[in-house]
């Protein structure tokens, strides 16, 4: 009888390999199982409030003088958004805070005065260990608790816009986040509705440029750059404590 052991050398190498592929195929088709069916979406970026049927009656015209201190109210929020790639498998992760202050100074049709600030503590998305690692080794916010925007630039409104009129306008100011400051300009959209004005918006952020670490792990990878965006809800007044 011919000696068996030979063939069955060489089939380990074949063993090896289907068994590499098992594995690379349960990973991706796993992921792929996770990220389309177990996981949920990213949340969608943040655009202005439809306007409600009642809006119209609140008494905004647009010779309705808009001059005076604003200040950030309830249902305001900021976040920011990055693409990564789990496994081969491209996703997008987001996450969310309320706890956003600020205010606004309006004066001669044009904005002279803004700043937000963001308590990067309490930002939070859909999976826990991305956000310890967000607070942790990522912005590290037992050492830069807070995120701000200052405008540097007045912005000019031009006319009072007319109640649910929505307008576009630049903004540029000093964007401070992870304890450097940068100067930045985006392009905001507006709307006076009743008795508040939403502002949304969104700033592009690179990484390296504020001293963030690369926020890659073992197999997940993301791109050197996401964005810092917002939805500022601001109310007549002074801000409050």
């Amino acid at each position: 009888m011919a000696d068996s052991t030979p063939r069955k050398k060489r089939r380990w190498p074949l063993i090896l390999v289907g068994a590499v592929v098992a594995v690379a195929v349960l990973v991706v088709g796993g992921t792929a199982f996770y990220i389309n069916v177990i996981k949920e979406d990213a949340p969608e970026e943040f655009a202005l409030d439809d306007p409600g049927p009642s809006t119209s009656s609140a008494g905004s015209t647009a010779g309705d003088s808009v001059d005076g201190v604003w200040r950030i109210t309830d249902g305001s929020e900021a976040g920011y958004r990055v693409e990564e790639v789990l496994f081969g498998q491209k996703t997008t992760a987001a996450g969310r805070t309320s706890e956003v202050s600020g205010s606004m100074t309006i004066a001669d049709d044009g904005v002279t005065e803004a700043q937000f600030e963001v308590q990067m503590a309490s930002v939070s998305s859909d999976e826990d260990r991305r956000d310890n690692q967000f607070r942790g080794r990522i912005m590290d916010v037992d050492t830069y608790p807070t995120s701000q925007f200052t405008l540097t630039e007045p912005i000019d409104l031009g006319s009072v816009p007319a109640a649910d009129e929505t307008r576009t306008y630049p903004a540029t100011g000093t964007l401070t986040m992870h304890g450097t400051a940068r100067e930045v300009t985006m392009n905001l959209q507006a709307r006076r509705a009743g008795d508040q004005i939403q502002i949304v918006g969104q700033i592009p952020v690179t990484f390296a440029d504020y001293g963030i670490p690369n926020p890659s792990i073992p197999g997940i990878s993301t791109e050197d750059h996401g964005i810092m965006e917002v939805s500022l809800k601001f109310v007549r007044g002074e801000p409050t404590e």
